[in-house]
């Protein structure tokens, strides 16, 4: 995987408004409803645990820093954590008040999705993640169970009471229709997410779409757009069929 692919693995994309902002060749966008200002590319957190040694990670990261990139992916589970523990060594003297911090957590319970929080913020070195999300939203059930009682749900509400997080969203890369049922039961608990993550690339218009079911529903309700899988892990582009600017695009 070439930097440039890494870089671009994640779109963030303000969904209320096309608010924007340009500062040294980099585009910022309004974040949903949040009112956060993010950069339009972010640095996709599953791809610095790659490299063998943790050193070229950091570098990554830096790099990203330097040109512009604010919006940091990670998760709990990448890489049993090292993807978090790269982030946080990568964000130490300051760097952390650069950017807008995000992961995500597996955990289907009040006590799971507690722990993982406080795992996270451990491993990020952080006193506070900026944007967590439920991660992999990809059963028709996984909407129940996170609004279940003694779910995530509650665990999540009083991390954000004591400071420990900012905002909300949801992921998923399997089926739309998870996802729409995702926002149709959160209606119904009158709860509104900030952020939802999902694939959003040249290939997704041509089977079970995200951009065609899902993006109008989060544009409508002002829930920022994390875009995601632009170039399909390198598999899009040795198609050779198109660029990496034209996949981000």
């Amino acid at each position: 995987m070439t930097r440039r692919s890494v870089l671009g693995t994640l779109a963030a994309m303000g969904a209320s408004s096309v608010s924007q902002t340009i500062s040294h060749g980099m585009i910022y966008r309004t974040l949903g409803k949040t009112g956060e200002k993010v950069s339009a590319i972010g640095l996709g957190g599953y791809h610095i645990g790659h490299p063998p040694d943790p050193a070229d990670a950091i570098r990554i990261v830096h790099s990203a820093i330097d040109r512009g990139i604010t919006f940091m992916d990670n998760c709990w589970d990448y890489h049993d954590g090292e993807s978090e523990r790269r982030m946080g060594i990568a964000l130490r003297d300051g760097l952390r008040q650069k950017v807008f911090l995000m992961t995500k957590f597996d955990g289907r319970t009040k006590d799971a999705t507690a722990r993982q929080i406080n795992e996270s913020l451990q491993r990020l070195q952080t006193d506070h993640i900026d944007l967590i999300q439920y991660h992999e939203n990809i059963r028709l059930e996984d909407p129940d169970r996170f609004f279940a009682a003694d779910g995530p749900l509650e665990a999540l509400m009083e991390a954000k009471k004591a400071g420990k997080i900012r905002y909300i969203g949801f992921t998923g890369h399997k089926d739309p229709l998870v996802h729409l049922r995702m926002l149709d039961v959160a209606a119904q608990h009158n709860f509104h997410f900030d952020t939802c993550q999902m694939p959003l690339n040249v290939m997704d218009a041509h089977f079970r779409s995200f951009g065609h079911y899902v993006l109008p529903k989060l544009v409508e309700q002002g829930i920022g757009v994390l875009g995601m899988k632009s170039m399909g892990d390198g598999n899009i582009l040795r198609s050779k069929r198109v660029t990496p600017q034209e996949c981000l695009h």
